[in-house]
């Protein structure tokens, strides 16, 4: 029930609104036992008293009672608004009819519900206007019932200035009330609704970082390890071709151990674990494995150099160390046409781990939109892990990538 509306009994399901308008529901029954009980006990009160127009007393009560029945009732539950318009008219040209014929004062005891009623099934303005009349003319009616002495006139006026005030004090206050219910449901609903909206956003981006991620560990990983195989494939059908027997099964080793670290990193990547190269080992060791590999495959001479003190760093951090080295050395044997490459891992005291790969190759600008998805991945690796990355390279002066994360 807002403070312009009639009481709404047809709640939403599963929002604050809806259980809101279901408490409003619930509540309706003792509003209908109420007003029967006050109606039963005008009529009973008229009867034991027996005023000079007991009947058309009981009619006015009967009037009052039967437009409840009719339109007040459907005025409350459902918020039909002509009904409720309907009712509240009757109803108090009824009950003002009824004050006139009645001179005992009984019919007062009515008020009690139609004033509630009136700012139930009204809308603000429209019932403090009704409230404002109805009073009025009930204090008309006592004036023309009164014997009109001085006093009797200044006790009714004063009587009818109190419970005009009352009246509209006490509905306005229970409209504000209403008011704030209704907007703190709408606000809780709103909060909801925002709230599942950003978790729907939270799981779409989720996605969208683990393909980001999954792509970056498929090129880090199996491309490079894919690259590597049809390297030593071209290498080993070269050699056939000259027959040298010795260098095509040394060929032939390799592509054997380089599908295999394929594989073993293909069933890591499903399994969510760390890269296999790191599996039982230390950084260094799995730097000074990946060299090796890479100088054997390629012909170049490699060199890991390894300075400070080595310490454990975050599993993430070592992995973001571990893709930058593939990174790199894939390029350097892919690109750099190179003769020698170096690694260099820094651990320093009190400043962030640092990783270097640098080769004498051809170089390239670094600022080429073409350079590579592999240099945007590791960028973007750094970022996760609160890191730095950076390229430093010109065409004919070789390359240096440089990646340094906290301990």
């Amino acid at each position: 029930m807002s403070a312009d509306q009639p009481v709404d009994c047809r709640p939403v399901p599963g929002t604050s609104t809806g259980e809101l308008d279901e408490m409003w529901r619930r509540q309706l029954v003792w509003w209908h036992v109420f007003f029967g009980v006050l109606v039963a006990t005008t009529a009973g009160v008229l009867v034991a008293e027996e005023p000079d127009h007991l009947g058309w007393s009981l009619l006015g009560v009967g009037v009052i009672a039967a437009a409840y029945l009719v339109w007040g009732r459907r005025g409350i539950g459902d918020e039909e608004r002509t009904a409720g318009v309907r009712y509240v008219a009757v109803a108090w040209v009824a009950l003002v009819a009824l004050m006139a014929v009645d001179g005992t004062g009984t019919a007062w005891v009515l008020t009690f519900g139609l004033f509630p009623q009136t700012w139930a099934m009204l809308r603000r303005n429209h019932a403090a206007a009704v409230v404002v009349a109805a009073v009025l003319a009930i204090g008309a009616v006592r004036l023309w019932q009164a014997p009109r002495t001085g006093d009797d006139v200044l006790g009714i006026a004063i009587s009818t200035v109190i419970t005009l005030t009352l009246s509209l004090v006490m509905g306005l206050f229970i409209h504000k009330l209403i008011r704030e219910a209704d907007s703190r449901a709408f606000t809780i609903d709103e909060l909801r609704r925002t709230q599942a909206q950003l978790a729907a956003a939270e799981r779409a981006q989720g996605v969208a970082s683990e393909r980001e991620r999954m792509s970056r560990e498929i090129h880090d990983t199996l491309a490079q390890g894919f690259t590597s195989v049809v390297t030593l494939a071209r290498a080993t059908e070269a050699a056939l071709d000259r027959g040298d027997l010795e260098v095509v099964r040394e060929r032939v080793r390799l592509i054997e151990q380089t599908a295999a670290d394929n594989l073993s990193e293909a069933r890591l990547i499903v399994a969510e674990m760390t890269p296999g190269h790191l599996q039982s080992r230390t950084l260094s060791e799995a730097l000074g494995r990946l060299v090796d590999a890479v100088a054997a495959e390629s012909g170049m001479q490699g060199t890991l150099v390894v300075q400070g003190e080595p310490t454990v760093l975050p599993a993430n951090s070592e992995v973001v160390l571990l893709r930058t080295a593939q990174e790199g050395l894939a390029n350097v044997r892919r690109h750099a046409q190179a003769r020698t490459f170096e690694v260099r891992l820094t651990y320093a005291a009190d400043a962030p781990v640092s990783l270097e790969v640098a080769d004498d190759g051809v170089g390239f600008a670094p600022d080429d939109p073409d350079r590579g998805y592999g240099l945007d991945g590791a960028t973007a690796r750094a970022g996760e892990v609160g890191g730095r990355f950076e390229v430093s390279s010109a065409p004919g002066a070789g390359t240096r990538l440089r990646m340094e994360v906290p301990r």
